[in-house]
């Protein structure tokens, strides 16, 4: 990199560290930029003729921090020339070329033309198995309806065909169903699919389990699971609250809500990622048309939900002994 800008250099004297910098900070140190720059690399075009392409850690970079901090990909462009705490992050500065919109936006699109966002997200996982933070005894299965944009002003006057509408208590929504697998033990989500939000949460969960769980619990929408798994599971299948409520008074009514009791705080565990997902990394509404591309942002954003939630553990195994 060539010599720093005076932006870039008065930043580096600041005193305070914002939250977004502690937050960048953590995340240099647990992303394994090995692992996912091997992953890349050879679908990534090499210096030849025409324009020279920009680092490939520089656009791995861009590209996590436009999926933590909900960025679009002129939004995306204009952080880097305004934010330093991201310029710095991405190794960029303003002396040099700062990649444009139409870049990020290639690199995304190789990506996902590649199915490299579920590539990451296995590598991942696998790191975090081989240090033992991804126990895979038993599991969780959830489901969470992102909205789509249900308006019809636009080129084609239609709505995104690849997204439905669905019930849910007395409201309807359209858009789409992100179906996950957690792990019982450390709520980290080893497995992700999509359907359109009218999907039955209950048709994904054979391609939820990783195929090591003894037990999975599972809300009231998960009812006739065990038909659809041809394994030896111990079901924790919620109960539908009619039901419980249509029991006499007594103390079998009593027993059946400690029980489900019991099951609904490991199931608890399934709902934090989600809150993650949606709150701090900003999925309140799908970016993209059609199921394919908005998969693809869900490998990445639970993958490196992963590795937020882990950052504890991840941090203290790197740390450098003390005496």
């Amino acid at each position: 990199m060539s010599q720093i800008s005076f932006a870039d250099a008065e930043y580096a004297g600041k005193r305070k560290k914002t939250r977004r910098e502690v937050f960048l900070e953590e995340m240099e140190v647990v992303v394994p930029w090995a692992v996912l720059l091997k992953i890349i690399e050879p679908h990534y075009p090499v210096a030849g003729r025409g324009r020279r392409p920009y680092a490939l850690e520089s656009m791995l970079r861009v590209h996590l921090m436009q999926n933590w901090f909900a960025l679009s990909d002129p939004a995306m462009e204009e952080a880097l020339y305004e934010i330093a705490s991201l310029r710095s992050f991405a190794r960029l500065s303003l002396n040099d070329a700062i990649a444009d919109e139409t870049t990020i936006l290639n690199f995304r699109h190789l990506l996902e033309a590649n199915d490299l966002a579920e590539d990451m997200l296995k590598a991942i996982n696998a790191l975090l198995a081989r240090k033992g933070l991804l126990l895979k005894r038993g599991s969780i299965v959830d489901a969470t309806i992102i909205a789509a944009p249900s308006s019809t002003k636009n080129e084609k006057r239609e709505r995104d065909p690849e997204m439905h509408q669905a019930k849910k208590g007395q409201q309807y929504f359209f858009g789409m169903k992100a179906h996950i697998g957690v792990d019982a033990e450390s709520g980290l989500v080893h497995t992700v699919t999509t359907t359109a939000a009218n999907e039955a949460d209950v048709t994904q969960v054979a391609d939820l389990l990783h195929g090591k769980e003894r037990q999975v619990w599972a809300d009231s929408g998960y009812r006739g699971a065990a038909s659809r798994v041809d394994r030896d599971i111990e079901w924790h299948i919620a109960a539908r609250p009619t039901d419980i409520a249509r029991m006499p008074e007594g103390k079998a009514r009593e027993r059946v809500r400690k029980h489900e009791h019991r099951k609904a705080s490991v199931r608890a565990k399934v709902e934090h990622p989600l809150r993650v997902i949606k709150r701090q990394f900003g999925l309140v509404k799908v970016r993209f048309k059609g199921l394919a591309k908005n998969t693809a942002q869900l490998f990445t954003l639970f993958a490196l939900l992963n590795l937020w939630m882990a950052r504890r553990q991840l941090m203290g195994q790197v740390r450098p002994k003390t005496a």
